[in-house]
């Protein structure tokens, strides 16, 4: 289930095929990704490791403890919905090209290797482009929308969209834990780039 669409497209390093395997790297499962282009492999590689070393980090699970009580499992899926909040909205902190830019930019890679995407990644960059997802999650309205997809996706398990009032609520812890993670997630990819080989 990819959700943190942002952080992996800016971990990519603005290099296109490692960003067009970044992002569609969830839907790619074992060693499937080698029937792609290496470039394409280093991102879906990428992806894993940046997964696995978000998952198992220390901030992150303090982020979601604060949400466990009341969406179980999904409280990692709404933090990765958080955190891409905070990256968007403060993003030029992080990036000299406006996110409207940026955005664009990458809604343009994606039609341009088209052929190179798998079915559910065409499928979905239509609604993503129509609604411009990416920019979306810099407001708190585009989170809301966000979290009340994500609701319907997973059948209303868990009342995910109320989560915006978790966010509102603990704003603040919320993104002291994103910046600090970040800053560590950032190192990371980058050394990572350096040592992928396929």
């Amino acid at each position: 289930m990819l959700v943190n669409f942002l952080a992996h497209i800016y971990l990519s390093n603005n290099e296109d095929l490692i960003t067009i395997g970044n992002f569609m790297a969830d839907g790619i499962k074992g060693k499937k990704y080698l029937n792609y282009p290496e470039d394409i492999q280093r991102g879906i590689l990428l992806h894993r490791w940046i997964d696995s070393y978000t998952d198992s980090h220390l901030i992150v699970k303090q982020s979601t403890k604060r949400l466990h009580h009341k969406y179980g499992h999904y409280s990692g899926v709404i933090v990765d919905i958080f955190y891409d909040h905070f990256l968007a909205h403060n993003w030029k902190n992080y990036h000299e090209t406006p996110l409207e830019d940026f955005v664009l930019n990458f809604y343009k890679l994606l039609q341009d290797n088209h052929d190179l995407l798998t079915p559910r990644i065409q499928k979905m960059m239509i609604p993503m482009m129509e609604q411009n997802w990416l920019l979306s999650y810099a407001s708190l309205e585009g989170i809301q929308t966000v979290l009340y997809n994500m609701n319907i996706l997973t059948k209303r398990r868990v009342p995910m969209d109320e989560a915006v009032q978790d966010l509102q609520e603990h704003y603040g812890a919320f993104q002291d834990e994103f910046e600090t993670f970040f800053e560590k997630l950032r190192a990371f990819a980058k050394v990572k780039l350096k040592d992928i080989e396929v």
